[in-house]
């Protein structure tokens, strides 16, 4: 079997949908720093594609620049669906590592990451007629990206077809459960907060009267 560099292997798992990531497997091939650096460009292409988009194809209503919801649609995301399926795919008798897991689904993503960047630059140069181009650039990306990532999951498991649309439809399931369970954690956070910081508040006031 082939014997690749790292920054190889990435661009073969992309470029080869059915079998990229069964090599990677056989090879123990992947790097977790390369994967995390597609995370954090997923990041900055998120910010990008909110806030830098040409203003003839969207126009930004926020006054005022919230990093929140691009942590979210990124590391939070990309941290639930690696955690989900494997915790999932553990009781469906999987092969996959968290880790393995992490690299796998990050490779796929490269499609996805780069057409927000392809179409934030197009955004500046294309006129309004010619977002079609646009449409197709992402759509061509969103799909490479779906199907790489059902590559992956199939290939780090071992699983077969059947088993890993199961496999991914729980991990969705997974992957909300652990959303919500955060939203009310976190507010919870927010009104133990508020309570300790009207307290302080009143008995500070109290203590200076």
């Amino acid at each position: 079997m082939m014997d690749l560099t790292q920054k190889q292997w990435v661009r073969h798992a992309v470029t080869h949908p059915v079998e990229g990531f069964e090599d990677m497997r056989w090879k123990k091939a992947g790097s977790l720093k390369i994967a995390m650096l597609i995370v954090v460009l997923l990041f900055f292409g998120e910010i990008a594609y909110g806030r830098l988009y040409g203003f003839q194809f969207y126009i930004s209503y926020d006054k005022t620049f919230n990093i929140i919801p691009y942590i979210v649609r990124s590391f939070v995301l990309f941290g639930a669906w690696a955690v989900g399926n494997w915790s999932v795919c553990t009781l469906l008798d999987g092969e996959g590592t968290l880790r393995n897991i992490s690299i796998y689904s990050a490779y796929a993503l490269i499609p996805y990451v780069a057409q927000l960047y392809l179409n934030v630059i197009l955004s500046h140069f294309l006129i309004r007629d010619e977002y079609v181009f646009m449409q197709v650039i992402k759509f061509i990306g969103v799909g490479w990206t779906v199907m790489l990532l059902f590559s992956a999951v199939k290939s780090v498991h071992q699983y077969s077809f059947k088993k890993t649309v199961l496999a991914i439809g729980f991990t969705l399931s997974a992957m909300f459960i652990m959303l919500f369970l955060l939203v009310l954690f976190m507010s919870l956070i927010q009104q133990i907060y508020i309570f300790i910081s009207t307290i302080y508040t009143e008995l500070s006031y109290r203590a200076k009267v």
